[in-house]
């Protein structure tokens, strides 16, 4: 079965899929094969295809279907149990999990899974996303957005991985925007409260561009090579 972590954030918007796509290309420049799935997106074009699960299909090594790359696409940009009420529709941990499986056994060396938003993001009126990485019971990857909050809600994420029984494997400072004040401070602080390998601090790149993200990411840290 391949190696596979859940990715989480610290909020939406916090660079989730910039960091998943860079370390894709990082495993990719290290002689793995690679495999993504965003179980649930919030947000499509006209066509159903949602922007985050199309980056990740281009930057991981393996042909998959976009079916199966991201199983359930919602069409509104919004908090997924919400645009699944919209659409008449019931999101079940259990099910999403089983949806991942099947690219875990995939012959990937290396499989991201990422989340929508945050670590408590709702699926339905009790369960999160997080019950999906539970029911997988993968080591988590956390992206920290670097801006003006994030000791905090890094650390309360960080608390809340553990307490659900999971491993945080490591985590990445992303700038999504502006460099916020105190940049430095806050990062080496976040260094030493969090309870896991740095894999790398990813600048803003505008435009994005995944194999320069990889360049930050120490791929070979998060798989022990």
């Amino acid at each position: 079965m391949s190696k596979t972590f859940f990715v989480t954030g610290t909020d939406t918007e916090v660079g989730k899929t910039a960091v998943s796509c860079g370390l894709l290309r990082a495993a990719e420049a290290a002689g793995l094969s690679t495999a993504a799935v965003k179980p649930v997106a919030a947000g499509c074009d006209a066509s159903g295809l949602n922007e985050d699960a199309v980056a990740l299909m281009a930057n991981m090594t393996l042909d998959i279907d976009y079916a199966q790359v991201n199983p359930v696409a919602l069409q509104e940009a919004i908090a997924p149990h919400i645009a699944a009420q919209h659409e008449g529709r019931t999101l079940q941990a259990a099910r999403l999990a089983g949806l991942c499986r099947g690219v875990m056994n995939s012959t990937a060396d290396l499989v991201l899974i990422e989340g929508a938003g945050g670590w408590r993001v709702p699926i339905n009126g009790r369960e999160t996303l997080a019950n999906v990485a539970v029911e997988l019971g993968t080591p988590v990857i956390l992206v920290v957005g670097m801006r003006l909050g994030c000791i905090n809600h890094a650390l309360l994420t960080a608390e809340a991985i553990q307490r659900d029984g999971l491993t945080l494997a490591g985590w990445v400072a992303n700038q999504p925007g502006q460099r916020m004040d105190c940049h430095e401070e806050n990062f080496e602080t976040l260094k030493r409260l969090l309870p896991a390998t740095c894999l790398g601090e990813l600048p803003l790149l505008a435009p994005f561009d995944a194999h320069q993200a990889s360049e930050h990411l120490d791929v070979r840290a998060l798989l022990g090579l």
